[in-house]
């Protein structure tokens, strides 16, 4: 009697079926191809987050280990007066800056939006302080800056506005001034082009119809670009809002914290106890301390993510 061939075929393993199933499954594919990333995330992020918190608990040194000693570090910085003068420069430089690249960036982005002519070799020249390294722009501006060959002060004497040359690094208040200026200088850039980005994908057509309703610039901007471009901001004020208050190069190299601690962030501050100090876990409880503000400002963007579904029909 013959046997047909479908009956000799092999019955598949249970390991074909289940690899069968993981390939047939959109959703299992896409979690294997997120697993190397969040091993790359495990390995390089969460690891040394955890250890800083760890760090935190401990009175390590740099050369031996330490041991775990509670909250000391904290009460510590608690009381300690140059912490809370960190604190509140790194709050007064991220909210200053952050407003001004905000206003500057969006100022810009409007401009260039327009149809200008070389209107893409300007927007190439626009990016230029975002990608010069932060140390080159730091020595430029220390330069500018400079007490005795100021360039700036040198201008400002020959139009007859000032009759001496400006302390810029000397002073506490010009000092805060200063690296408030350089940080808006670099960071326009990234809030100009990314708002650019968002400002090209506005249909026209909403334009033109509140056009014919008789709209104003002004209403065009309140009522149109405004509410769709607010999304866009939110992420975008997020980011700048992370990397100003976690800036460390452009102060560590104009001021190092001075003058009397008048520019020291809690960035800086870290560094110097940890490293400079070699009390690590001071330095890392400090660090610790920057945690809450940066959450804060991922929950700004998270909201402005909520906005931005229930502006497309979504739930609350």
């Amino acid at each position: 009697m013959a046997v047909s061939s479908a009956a000799v075929q092999p019955r598949p393993s249970i390991l074909s079926r289940s690899l069968s199933l993981l390939a047939d499954s959109r959703n299992a594919l896409g979690f294997g191809f997120m697993l190397p990333a969040a091993a790359l995330l495990l390995v390089f992020l969460t690891y040394p987050l955890g250890l800083g918190v760890w760090l935190g608990f401990t009175d390590a040194r740099i050369g031996r280990p330490g041991i775990f000693i509670g909250t000391e570090n904290y009460q510590y910085l608690w009381d300690d007066a140059v912490f809370w003068l960190s604190v509140f420069n790194t709050l007064l430089y991220t909210i200053s800056a952050s407003i001004l690249k905000f206003a500057l960036g969006l100022w810009l982005a409007l401009i260039l939006n327009q149809n200008l002519p070389f209107k893409s070799f300007f927007r190439a020249i626009v990016l230029l302080p975002w990608v010069v390294p932060t140390v080159l722009s730091a020595i430029a501006f220390w330069w500018i800056y400079d007490s005795q060959f100021s360039i700036l002060s040198w201008a400002l004497m020959e139009m007859g506005l000032i009759d001496h040359r400006i302390n810029f690094l000397g002073d506490p208040e010009n000092a805060r001034a200063s690296v408030i200026a350089a940080n808006v200088w670099r960071g326009i850039p990234f809030v100009a082009i990314t708002l650019l980005a968002g400002l090209q994908t506005i249909p026209q057509s909403l334009y033109e119809a509140a056009t014919l309703d008789g709209a104003s610039r002004w209403q065009l901007f309140r009522f149109v670009t405004l509410p769709l471009l607010t999304p866009i901001i939110a992420i975008t004020m997020t980011f700048s809002v992370l990397f100003t208050f976690t800036d460390f190069q452009l102060i560590y190299v104009l001021t190092r914290g001075g003058p009397v601690n008048a520019t020291h962030l809690m960035a800086t501050l870290s560094f110097q106890r940890g490293i400079s100090g070699g009390q690590l876990g001071e330095g890392a409880a400090i660090a610790v301390a920057m945690i809450p503000f940066l959450l804060a400002a991922i929950l700004f963007s998270y909201f402005g993510l909520q906005r931005r579904k229930w502006q497309q029909g979504g739930g609350d």
